[in-house]
């Protein structure tokens, strides 16, 4: 796909990770957005993934859920030894990852900020998560994405 590149394409190109891409229609103010990325994707939405940007205790970490749930803080901020965790200012995620809203990809961020996956991901043959553009996912293996980000797994989400 011409023009379909961006920094997270190209790093698994790069290591020659097995993936897809995945363009969809969806716009990025619709309410429940990740279930309606997942149906125009035509996949069950806990396959697809929403990368967060959040603080604990004063330090940027992401956090990878399925979209059919919400983060859960506190769980995030007690799997990497933090006591309180929020979620980033919208500015400050954008300028850490070079990424915009809506197409925030745990891969190929501008800094490497320490990742933790919901261990849900680890159960599923593949997942998706952004491509680093809006109306672009990416599908690949979960420990693909572990290794590539080092991250750690967690039970991350509520229902």
């Amino acid at each position: 796909m011409a023009g379909q590149g961006t920094p997270a394409t190209a790093l698994l190109v790069k290591r020659g990770v097995a993936h897809r891409t995945h363009p969809y229609r969806v716009s990025p103010d619709a309410p429940n957005y990740g279930a309606l990325v997942a149906a125009a994707l035509g996949v069950a939405p806990e396959r697809v993934f929403k990368t967060l940007v959040t603080e604990v205790d004063g330090g940027l970490t992401v956090a990878v859920v399925p979209v059919t749930g919400e983060l859960d803080l506190k769980a995030l901020a007690a799997a990497v030894g933090g006591k309180r965790a929020t979620l980033a200012d919208r500015v400050v995620a954008e300028r850490a990852t070079g990424y915009v809203r809506g197409g925030i990809s745990p891969l190929g961020q501008r800094r490497r900020l320490p990742t933790v996956l919901d261990e849900s991901a680890l159960d599923l043959p593949t997942i998706y998560v952004s491509a680093g553009r809006r109306g672009l996912q990416l599908e690949l293996a979960a420990v693909d994405l572990v290794a590539l980000t080092d991250a750690g797994t967690a039970p991350l989400q509520t229902r």
